[in-house]
């Protein structure tokens, strides 16, 4: 839903009702993630997209018949149904999607949640998806709580830790006091923007920071020399920050989503804060650099009390194999790398490789929930 909030944000500020589908959960291959939002508004308009293009015609008559009853409806799309091969879901998925009335009454924290989704808080949005209507909703925060809740402690506390992790969940409960009797309750994490640190005011650094905020990352770009580090130089930065990047390091916000790139090539500034980077819980830290400075650069860290399993952290020479020669290209080489990293993947050509192309959700421990993909 974050890549379509502002049109909806406008819908309903006048005072316009839409229904939101949202993809729930999804098996096998899949073009877009759990999270991912198609709206229609009350006149027909749509924004958004829950599949690229293979169900959004038939969400389309739902969206309808859910805006003039306001009962929620959950749609599943298989490639064993004949109205999947009708609607194009041929890819040997299944998608999984929930559809809801929205308007002041359904959802009066709705502008609440968008005002904390854009200022970078971690939300999570818990819909009863088996109430029909209506639909009952809870925003949670960190530290604070709107609305009526209505499961176990430990799946608050397990909601809570999600606020951390991005990761978005389905969870199965017993309702109180009803004999055989669930409720299936889709959360949707909204976290803040991943953060991406680029340490060089140079014009590789200009490249992979326009292609950092173009990924959705909150860019800052960080040089100790303001002569460099300008807003000039550096239109698509979230945040410019002249300091000695060791020093920026020492207080600046790092967690396992946060991806690092050394593009300094001096030793003086990343030894210090290679040090740092590679004690952190970053993500990913890559440095720029030829083979034999990344020899003398790993003696160097190594003589700092850095651990072999410290340095196999670091990525350098920085970027994928991709035969990068301008600045662009190597931005698209180092943001690649970054993916691979995060995601697990292989970095290797589809054509080469089995399986499916979009990776299922992964279920984290048993239980009462499966969390899938984040939003």
């Amino acid at each position: 839903m974050r890549d379509i909030l502002a049109g909806l944000t406008a819908w309903y500020d006048r005072d316009v009702p839409f229904a939101l589908a949202t993809i729930v959960r999804t098996w096998k291959s899949s073009p877009r993630a759990p999270g991912a939002a198609m709206a229609v508004s009350q006149s027909g308009e749509v924004i958004g997209s829950v599949s690229g293009g293979c169900v959004e015609g038939a969400l389309y008559e739902t969206a309808l018949e859910v805006l003039a009853d306001g009962r929620s409806r959950t749609d599943v799309f298989r490639v064993t149904d004949d109205d999947a091969f009708g609607v194009g879901l041929t890819c040997g998925g299944t998608i999984e999607v929930f559809v809801q009335r929205v308007d002041r009454t359904s959802f009066p924290h709705f502008v609440e949640l968008a005002d904390r989704i854009r200022e970078g808080d971690s939300v999570a949005v818990v819909t009863d998806t088996s109430a029909g209507y209506p639909t009952h909703y809870c925003v949670l925060s960190r530290h604070e709580q709107w609305g009526d809740l209505s499961i176990a402690r430990d799946d608050v506390a397990d909601v809570k830790r999600g606020l951390d992790s991005g990761d978005s969940a389905v969870y199965v409960v017993e309702v109180p006091g009803e004999a055989n009797s669930t409720r299936i309750l889709m959360v949707e994490i909204f976290a803040p923007r991943p953060r991406m640190y680029i340490f060089g005011a140079i014009d590789f650094a200009a490249a992979l920071c326009r292609l950092g905020a173009f990924a959705g990352y909150h860019v800052t770009v960080i040089d100790a020399r303001p002569v460099f580090a300008t807003p000039a130089r550096f239109p698509d930065a979230d945040d410019i920050v002249v300091m000695w990047p060791h020093k920026f390091l020492e207080s600046a916000p790092i967690d396992r989503r946060t991806v690092i790139a050394v593009l300094t090539h001096d030793e003086k500034f990343d030894l210090p804060l290679l040090e740092r980077a590679l004690r952190s819980h970053a993500a990913y830290i890559g440095a720029m650099g030829s083979r034999p400075t990344h020899e003398r650069r790993v003696e160097a860290l190594r003589e700092r009390g850095l651990s072999t399993a410290d340095l196999a952290r670091l990525h350098s020479p920085i970027g994928l194999d991709l035969g990068a020669q301008t600045p662009e290209e190597t931005a698209v080489s180092i943001l690649a790398e970054m993916m691979k990293t995060l995601r697990g993947s292989t970095g290797g050509e589809l054509r080469l490789l089995s399986g499916p192309i979009h990776r299922p959700p992964i279920a984290v421990g048993a239980g009462s929930h499966e969390h899938t993909a984040s939003t």
